[in-house]
């Protein structure tokens, strides 16, 4: 089925896209969030919903339901780390009944890297046939044991790319396998090091794949010398160069060099939880 959310036809139009992250908090209210999307403002084109990215917190699906009661576009984000294949599947279902239109499938941080090591991985299936399952869901209405799902389920697939991961080679394989299996667009892990990113993008354009899927490249705003190495430290694979500037005004600096390659469909900024410096990014970067 086609899907009718926003990101969907911004992609399909080709406008340049702009979307943000929420972290849900520990809370079992949904005032924190309800705030947090305030504070980012109404120039998205959708607000990713993060999955217990640095242990527990209100789930997703119930932030992605609080975004729609506010009139933001959500996207869902599920990891395979805590659900084998009926809880994915079933979350799906429950999503699409709420009216959720996107969905981003991740495997998920080892649960040792958020702060819940005495916690059991799943990994029943990885994100690669996540994506899979979701995309059979959506195009054929079936589950994946071949169930036939009762009533309209259209669901836009996003995935995440490493542009650092080496060899290229590997990397390139496995961004191949992801849209393969239906992403749509993908979200990729924050850009620092622009020279590094621009080799990737050559190498994804010249394999022929950002003709086939929206590339959104990520920015992660970094304050003080204190946000860099929180950053490394929750989030070891993103790469963060010594010297590394901070500020508003170096991200939007990053952003507008970002717009410019060619390849890169948007731009998706990682809030890391201060969600009331994106509306001042927007502007600095001219979005």
């Amino acid at each position: 089925m086609k899907v009718e959310s926003q990101l969907a036809k911004k992609i399909e139009s080709g406008e340049f896209i702009v979307t943000a992250e929420h972290a849900p908090r520990t809370t079992a209210t949904s005032s924190a969030t309800e705030a947090a999307l305030k504070a980012l403002g109404g120039k998205l084109t959708a607000v990713n919903m993060g999955d217990n990215q640095h242990g527990v917190a209100m789930s997703s699906l119930a932030a992605s339901a609080a975004a729609l009661k506010a009139g933001v576009e959500p996207v869902l984000q599920m990891v395979t780390r805590d659900r084998n294949r009926i809880a994915l599947q079933s979350d799906l279902l429950g999503a699409a009944s709420l009216g959720i239109k996107n969905v981003l499938c991740l495997s998920g941080y080892h649960q040792t890297l958020i702060g819940c090591p005495e916690s059991a991985n799943v990994f029943d299936i990885d994100s690669t046939q996540f994506i899979a399952t979701t995309t059979r869901m959506g195009e054929q209405g079936l589950l994946a044991d071949g169930t036939k799902i009762d009533g309209p389920f259209a669901m836009l697939v996003g995935a995440v790319a490493n542009p650092f991961l080496k060899p290229l080679e590997l990397n390139l394989l496995r961004l191949q396998n992801k849209i393969e299996a239906g992403a749509k667009f993908i979200q990729t892990h924050a850009v620092f090091d622009l020279d590094a990113f621009s080799q990737w993008l050559d190498a994804v354009r010249q394999a022929g794949l950002t003709k086939k899927v929206a590339i959104l490249a990520s920015v992660l705003p970094l304050e003080s010398a204190e946000d860099v190495q929180k950053a490394r430290e929750n989030h070891p694979d993103f790469c963060i160069p010594e010297g590394v500037k901070t500020g508003v005004a170096a991200c939007a600096e990053t952003i507008k060099k970002l717009k410019a390659m060619e390849g890169v469909r948007g731009i998706h900024i990682l809030s890391g939880g201060k969600e009331a410096m994106v509306p001042e990014l927007l502007a600095a970067a001219g979005l």
